[in-house]
């Protein structure tokens, strides 16, 4: 493509060699693979290849991440103007200076866009989310992370206005409340991914003011019931959840393939049982610091869950050697687990890694602050599995007194192995 864009091959003026040579659908189709910056040098070319840059049709995707501190909203509403209709991914991540007057033209133009990222545009409100309820009905993606301004209000606007939607991300949005939770899962059948982690409080209506309280499972079984195709659930740090979670997703959501549930200290190995027995597709796994569980659950995910790629289990103080191994003999060992995480899992020792051995799809495994597991036994591994990356961490021999009778100073050491 450099030499494509070579000087000897154009000049200031529609004159030039290429525009001679190449027909304008052929330029046309050059220039939609390449990214936005390098269509803006070639829209300063000449007459010719700034109406070719600026087609429409090369502006389907883009993605201003890299830009973000340099996007207002002026900038938006330009962009929505050039691609109108055929815009279908617009990522805004992290674009502060974007408001709701920017993206409410912005809807206006673009009304076939599927896939929005406004994680972290911290200055939008619920006034965006009625200007994309209103306009853009084939949405399919939205991220609204971190968009601390978002009430129930707009997730009532999306259930109306956005049918199609399939995955939302609300994290740290701590003003919804179950209500809108309840107001989307009723009008957005086809919802598979729903990302809440963050959401930890819950604003509920009293008749003096506001009172604060985690996030039940009241809220959570109404998704589960409402989203037969959920895909992906993330309510890690919701500590006051039970298995009641579980069976639900178990009992309504057979396609299940992510779940993050780190840090939900009330789960047990029941909830699991239930999970596991009905959810066949589970590929992702955090379950860091599910404090309950033990090798019971390892057990059940070996035998009913063969496409398991990614298993975090730090922090889970009751998983011995026992549960490794049954994991390893599992389907999923042989040629899909991919990474599995066992950070401050103190009873886990070198015979872990001997049952490990022969999971050939095996990346990489965590092992910080796992007292038992030895250099030794780190090595043994690499010997079937060379190239996997082991992440662990080795308190130093504390030395002898010296003849002073003062210790030598030794460093805390993070070694990747």
């Amino acid at each position: 493509m450099h030499a494509f864009l070579s000087p000897q091959m154009f000049s200031n003026n529609d004159e030039a060699v290429i525009n001679k040579k190449l027909p304008k659908e052929l330029l046309l189709r050059i220039f939609s693979f390449l990214d936005v910056v390098t269509l803006c040098r070639c829209a300063q070319v000449s007459r010719s290849w700034n109406v070719l840059a600026l087609d429409g049709s090369n502006w389907q995707r883009i993605d201003l991440f890299d830009f973000q501190r340099d996007i207002e909203g002026r900038v938006v509403e330009n962009i929505s103007k050039r691609c109108g209709g055929f815009l279908r991914k617009l990522s805004l991540r992290g674009c502060l200076g974007v408001g709701d007057s920017a993206l409410r033209t912005f809807a206006q133009n673009c009304r076939n866009i599927e896939l929005l990222s406004l994680n972290g545009c911290t200055k939008i409100t619920d006034s965006t989310c009625y200007s994309l309820s209103k306009f853009c009905p084939k949405l399919k993606h939205l991220d609204l992370a971190s968009c601390t301004s978002i009430t129930n209000l707009s997730l009532k606007a999306l259930s109306e206005g956005c049918p199609l939607l399939e995955q939302l991300n609300i994290s740290w949005c701590d003003q919804v409340t179950k209500d809108g939770i309840q107001a989307l899962v009723r009008c957005c059948p086809g919802l598979k991914g729903l990302f809440l982690k963050g959401c930890t409080q819950v604003i509920l209506r009293t008749g003096v003011g506001c009172e604060y309280q985690q996030i039940t499972d009241d809220g959570l079984i109404t998704i589960c019931r409402g989203c037969h195709r959920l895909q992906s659930l993330c309510v890690s740090g919701c500590a006051n959840i039970t298995d009641a979670i579980l069976n639900a997703l178990g009992q309504n959501c057979p396609r299940l393939r992510i779940l993050e549930m780190a840090r939900c200290s009330q789960l047990t190995d029941v909830g699991f049982t239930s999970l596991a027995r009905n959810c066949h597709e589970l590929e992702k796994m955090d379950l860091e610091e599910c404090v309950q569980i033990t090798d019971g659950t390892l057990i059940q995910l070996s035998i009913h869950c063969p496409r398991l790629q990614v298993l975090s289990l730090s922090h889970c103080e009751l998983i011995t050697d026992d549960g490794i191994r049954q994991l390893g003999s599992g389907p999923c060992a042989h040629d899909r687990l991919e990474v599995i995480e066992l950070d401050n899992c103190p009873l886990i020792t070198d015979a872990s890694l001997e049952h490990l051995k022969t999971c050939h799809s095996l990346d990489r495994i965590e092992l910080y602050d796992c007292q038992q597991i030895t250099r030794a036994g780190i090595k043994r591994l690499r010997t079937h599995l060379p190239n996997i990356k082991v992440h662990a961490y080795f308190a130093p021999v504390t030395p002898p007194p010296s003849v002073g009778g003062s210790r030598q100073r030794f460093c805390r050491c993070c070694i990747l192995l």
